[in-house]
């Protein structure tokens, strides 16, 4: 047993109960301006995922297509819609930061 209280550390419940008793309150989550900056890192990730899922998808579609023409088709729509996507989230973040740069507007550049 001493030797168990020798090597654990002790722990120092101060410390404990003041960060118990934070609300994790963020100030800057009280405008829409700070709702949507703290979930636009988020939208684009999941963009991200929908995107290679999409491609997998089309993908898949032609592979399983056996040779059918309206198969084969709709596989290529899937993957040029999922490149179109593509196009659209890659302009608007470059956009959004010519922007910011443009303007002056540091919190633009620090979006993502």
């Amino acid at each position: 047993m001493e030797l168990a209280q020798a090597v654990t550390p002790a722990i120092n419940f101060d410390v404990l109960q003041d960060n118990l008793n934070q609300t994790g309150y963020n100030p800057q989550l009280n405008t829409l301006g700070g709702i949507v900056s703290a979930f636009v890192p988020y939208v684009f990730g999941l963009a991200g995922i929908v995107l290679f899922l999409y491609f997998i998808w089309g993908g898949f579609g032609i592979m399983m297509s056996h040779g059918d023409p309206k198969a084969t088709a709709a596989g290529k729509d899937r993957i040029t819609h999922a490149v179109i996507g593509f196009v659209i989230i890659f302009a608007a973040f470059w956009i959004v930061q010519i922007l910011g740069l443009i303007l002056g507007i540091p919190q633009f550049r620090n979006l993502f």
